[in-house]
C-alpha cells in the first residue's frame, strides 16, 4: 500500500533527472548533459571504447591540473564513474516490453500477497477470541497492529532497496514476513500472537520497493500504465482477504487464516526468486562497470557505488534525515497533507467495512461465505476504476505533449480524471448509508454503494501518487511516502473503533445509516480539497518550503557546485533531447 517515489532515491548518484532540455537544468547538470551530448549515439549504444576512455583520462588530467575544482565530479582518485547514459541499453529501461510486464506481473502478485496479509486475519477473530479467552474487540488489535507497523515498515525498508538493490531487499522482506507467520499460527498466548503480527507488518516492504521497481524500468513520462497496474494489486489484495476468508471462517480453523498467508507468501517469494532479476540502476551500473574492467574494455570505469562507498554516502545522520522527511512533509506541505488525508481516509473506509460487513449483511440472513463474497462488489469498483484510467492516461500524455512549457498541463493535469472520480467517495457513502437498514430495502443497494466507494479509493490512490511524483521531483519519495504512511496508519488506527462506531453511533435501529452519513460528511470536505489543489496547485507549490529549498539548491549548484555534478547521470530524455537539438542545428 505504501508507495514512495518511483523516481528518486536518497544518496543515489545514478537516478534519472527529469528534465526536457539542458536549458531547464541547473548549470552544473547542464554541463554534464552537454558533455554527454558530445558522444555519438553509436558510442552510447556500444559502451565505452578506447576513444571514450582516452577522453575521460584527458579530462581527469585537466581537472587535476586545475586543482580538482568541484572536488567530486568524474575524477575519483583515477576512477571514472559509469553513468546511466553511458550504459542505457543494458539497464532496466531497455528491457524488452514483454520482460518488463512479466516482471511487473510477479511484482503484482507480491504486492497482492502483502496486502492480503493485512485483511485475511480478521476472518479468524472468533476463533482467536475463543482460544485466548479475549473479546473479539481485543482480538482486532492483531489486525490493527499489523497495519500500523506496516505503515512504518514500508518507510524503513525504502532506503535499503536503493542502496543494496531491489531483489535482495524484497527477498529478505518476503522471508521475514513468512517467518513471522509462524509465531502467530503457533502462538501459545495472545501476547505472542500480537508480537508476531507487529513484526510481520514491520517486515513488509510493500510499495516502497514495488513502486520503486517501476522507476527502474520505465522513464517518468512512460510509467503511468505500470503504476496503475501495481496500484490495482495493492487495493485488490486488501479485499481478496475477506473473499477467501469467508470460506476459511466457515469451514476451517482460525489458524488457517495464517497458514494460507504463509502458503501464498512462500509461493510469491519463489516466483520472485526465480523470475525477477535485479532492476536497480546503480546496482546494474556497478555490475556493468566490473564486467568492462574485467574484459579490459574500460579499465578505469567504476560503478556509482564503487566510486562512492556506502559508508561515505550514507551516514547515520543522513539515514535518519531520510526516514524523518516523509513525516515532515506530511505535516508541513499542504498538498501532501491534504491528498494524503484523502487517500488515507478512503483506504481506512475499506478496512472499516471489513469489520462492518458482517453487521450489515446479517440483517438479510447472509451466511459467513456470502458476507465474504459481498466484498467482490468493491473489487468490481476497482476494476472499473482501473479500466477508466487507461483512456485518462492517454489523454493526459497527449495534453502534456501538446504543452511542454505549460506548468498546469505538466502537473495539475494529472489530477483531471480525479475531478470526476473523487466525488464517487461521498456518493458511494451516501448510497451505502441509506441502503444499509436491512429489509425491506434490497441488499444490492449497499453493494452498489460499496462498488462506487471502490472506484473512488482506486482513483484517489492512483492520481495522488502520479501527481506527487511529478510535483515534488527529488522530494517525491518522501511525498508519496507520506501518502502511503497515511493510508496504512489510518487504516490501522480506525480498524479498532470501527465495530463500536457502527454499533453505537446514531439513533437506535439506525446505527449503520447514521454512522455512514457521518463518514459521508467527512468525505465531502476532503474531496473539495482536490478541486482546490487542481486550481491553486501552482501557487501552493511556489510557497512550498521543499520547492524553495530545491530552487536554492539548484541555484547554488549552478554558481559554485557544478564540479560536483560532472558525470552525474542524466535521464535518457536529456540525451535524446540533445541529439535532436544537434540534429536540428546540422540541418
Amino acid at each position: 500500500m505504501s508507495h514512495p517515489d518511483p523516481n528518486s532515491a536518497p544518496g543515489d548518484t545514478a537516478d534519472k533527472v527529469k528534465v526536457p532540455s539542458p536549458g531547464d537544468m541547473p548549470e552544473g547538470e547542464a554541463r554534464t548533459a552537454a558533455s554527454l551530448g558530445n558522444t555519438t549515439p553509436e558510442q552510447t549504444r556500444n559502451g565505452h571504447g578506447a576513444d571514450w576512455v582516452k577522453e575521460q583520462e584527458q579530462e581527469q588530467e585537466a581537472e587535476a591540473g586545475a586543482g580538482g575544482a568541484g572536488g567530486g565530479g568524474g575524477d575519483h582518485d583515477g576512477k571514472i564513474e559509469l553513468t546511466e547514459a553511458d550504459a542505457y541499453d543494458e539497464l532496466g529501461f531497455s528491457f524488452p516490453k514483454w520482460k518488463k510486464w512479466a516482471i511487473l506481473t510477479v511484482i503484482f502478485l507480491v504486492q497482492t500477497s502483502m496486502n492480503f496479509n493485512t485483511s485475511l486475519y480478521s476472518n479468524g477473530l472468533t476463533g482467536i477470541a475463543a482460544q485466548f479467552d479475549v473479546s473479539e474487540q481485543a482480538a482486532r488489535v492483531g489486525a490493527a497492529i499489523f497495519l500500523i507497523f506496516y505503515a512504518f515498515g514500508c518507510e524503513l525498508w525504502a532506503p535499503w532497496s536503493e542502496e543494496f538493490g531491489r531483489r535482495p531487499i524484497l527477498q529478505l522482506s518476503l522471508a521475514l514476513v513468512n517467518i513471522w507467520c509462524l509465531p502467530v499460527a503457533l502462538a501459545p498466548n495472545f501476547a505472542c500472537l500480537l508480537v508476531g503480527r507487529a513484526l510481520g507488518g514491520l517486515s513488509s516492504a510493500g510499495g516502497s520497493v514495488t513502486l520503486g521497481m517501476i522507476a527502474d524500468m520505465f522513464e517518468s513520462d512512460d510509467q503511468q500504465y505500470a503504476v496503475a497496474y501495481i496500484v490495482f494489486s495493492s487495493v485488490g489484495g486488501s479485499i481478496l482477504g475477506p473473499v477467501i476468508g469467508g470460506f476459511v471462517e466457515a469451514y476451517l480453523d482460525w489458524h488457517w487464516t495464517i497458514w494460507i498467508q504463509l502458503i501464498f507468501g512462500g509461493f510469491v517469494q519463489l516466483l520472485h526468486f526465480f523470475l525477477v532479476p535485479e532492476t536497480r540502476t546503480t546496482i546494474l551500473l556497478d555490475r556493468i562497470a566490473k564486467k568492462r574492467r574485467t574484459s579490459g574494455q574500460a579499465p578505469h570505469v567504476y560503478g556509482p557505488n564503487e566510486v562512492n562507498p556506502f559508508a561515505a554516502r550514507f551516514t547515520l545522520k543522513e539515514l535518519l534525515h531520510t526516514w524523518i522527511r516523509p513525516f515532515r512533509m506530511f505535516l508541513t506541505e499542504p498538498i501532501v497533507l491534504t491528498l494524503s488525508l484523502l487517500s488515507g481516509f478512503s483506504d481506512a473506509l475499506i478496512f472499516m467495512q471489513i469489520q462492518s460487513f458482517s453487521l450489515l449483511y446479517k440483517q438479510w440472513g447472509f451466511s459467513t461465505v456470502a458476507v465474504g463474497l459481498a466484498f467482490i462488489s468493491i473489487g468490481v469498483g476497482y476494476v472499473l476504476a482501473w479500466l477508466s484510467f487507461l483512456p485518462a492516461i492517454r489523454r493526459n500524455r497527449a495534453a502534456r505533449a501538446r504543452a511542454p512549457a505549460d506548468e498546469h498541463a505538466q502537473y495539475e493535469s494529472r489530477l483531471w480524471w480525479l475531478l470526476y472520480t473523487a466525488p464517487c467517495l461521498p456518493v458511494g457513502l451516501i448510497i451505502f448509508a441509506w441502503t444499509s437498514g436491512g429489509p425491506p430495502t434490497h441488499w444490492i443497494g449497499s453493494m452498489v454503494g460499496a462498488a462506487i466507494i471502490g472506484i473512488a479509493n482506486y482513483a484517489i490512490y492512483m492520481a495522488t501518487i502520479d501527481y506527487m511524483v511529478c510535483a515534488y521531483g527529488p522530494y517525491s519519495a518522501s511525498a508519496t511516502g507520506g501518502n502511503g504512511w497515511a493510508r496504512d496508519f489510518l487504516a490501522g488506527v480506525l480498524t479498532l473503533p470501527a465495530t463500536p462506531f457502527y454499533e453505537n453511533v446514531g439513533r437506535p435501529g439506525q446505527h449503520l445509516q447514521d454512522a455512514n452519513t457521518i463518514l459521508f460528511g467527512i468525505s465531502v470536505v476532503l474531496v473539495v480539497a482536490v478541486y482546490a489543489i487542481y486550481h491553486f496547485g501552482p501557487v501552493l507549490r511556489r510557497r512550498s518550503p521543499f520547492a524553495q529549498s530545491l530552487a536554492k539548491k539548484s541555484e547554488g549548484e549552478g554558481e559554485g557546485g557544478g564540479g560536483a555534478h560532472l558525470r552525474r547521470s542524466v535521464s535518457r530524455a536529456v540525451s535524446r533531447a540533445q541529439d535532436e537539438q544537434a540534429g536540428a542545428e546540422e540541418r
